[in-house]
């Protein structure tokens, strides 16, 4: 059975240092509670308790589970990745520790932070890609770091493409797998992110089902990612303008993509993620809306 949870950038808890308040973890979780789903995604370190027993705690009394907890890392600067390393492990050891051993540690590129990626998010040419030697040193951090989580913890990685980070674009995509090792690490498919990147969600979902060992679900206003060109938005404008829709608003072949998840038996989380920044629209009622539609899509 697929199960459906929702994560804390859906309240605009984003890792971005960024201007607003979002709303507090106990709020959050009781909103997604009421709203029908049945886990939550970490968010970004100390938005929950970081006290493990706390954790268990706020977490089983809504009967929810952890399916995983994002972690960015800059992973094409070598001197980043000890600690990378270490950020990873600080927080698999919190999930583990909390009882949350099938949770996946949800590794990303450090997003927002290499200015040209994130001006161009939606836009990336090939010149503004990594260079094969950066591409090695990419793959090699994405790599130990998943090496390390599980040796020490037995928790598997999944790696997450972003825009404005360095796996954006289906070329990017394709590298990254050929890159890495498919016993340490899975594909995070997220739908949004891969539309707003160019690429076709269903296309990526057939091309590399058995390392997608974890799904995001966010929808891609296409409307909104025309102007985004048009205007030259960067990535925090483009999510302010609304490129990730409510879900069935956009242009994410859902029906598509759940009829595959069904046929190929995935028995993973559907995560629910509508990337909003803080203080930002009305998440309660985005999160009803989007709990009511994955059901009409037999979920």
């Amino acid at each position: 059975m697929i199960k459906i949870a929702n994560a804390p950038c859906s309240w605009g808890a984003l890792e971005f240092d960024l201007e607003g308040t979002a709303l507090g973890y106990e709020e959050v979780l009781v909103q997604m509670h009421t709203t029908g789903y049945t886990g939550t995604e970490l968010g970004d370190w100390g938005f929950m308790p970081t006290n493990p027993l706390k954790l268990k705690m706020v977490i089983e009394e809504k009967g929810f589970r952890i399916p995983g907890a994002f972690v960015p890392i800059a992973l094409s600067e070598e001197q980043n990745h000890n600690a990378g390393i270490e950020k990873a492990l600080k927080v698999a050891k919190l999930l583990v520790d909390a009882g949350f051993n099938d949770a996946f540690i949800v590794l990303s590129d450090e997003n927002g932070s290499v200015e040209e990626r994130t001006k161009n998010a939606g836009r990336i040419t090939s010149e503004l890609s990594l260079s094969p030697e950066k591409w090695k040193v990419f793959a090699n951090g994405a790599n130990k770091v998943a090496k390390a989580i599980k040796e020490t913890y037995g928790l598997r990685t999944v790696f997450h493409h972003h825009c404005a980070g360095f796996v954006e674009t289906e070329a990017e995509i394709d590298n990254f797998m050929e890159m890495t090792d498919p016993n340490l690490l899975g594909l995070c498919l997220d739908m949004g992110h891969c539309m707003f990147g160019g690429a076709d969600p269903v296309k990526i979902l057939k091309k590399y089902y058995d390392r997608i060992w974890h799904v995001h679900f966010k929808d891609y206003d296409m409307q909104v990612g025309s102007l985004s060109r048009e205007n030259g938005w960067d990535y925090f404008e483009s999510v302010k303008q609304g490129v990730f829709c409510k879900l069935g608003e956009g242009a994410v072949d859902f029906p598509s993509i759940v009829k595959i998840l069904t046929e190929k038996n995935y028995r993973g989380w559907v995560v629910v993620e509508q990337d909003v920044l803080p203080g930002m629209g009305s998440p309660l009622e985005c999160a009803d809306h989007n709990r009511r539609y994955i059901k009409k899509l037999g979920l």
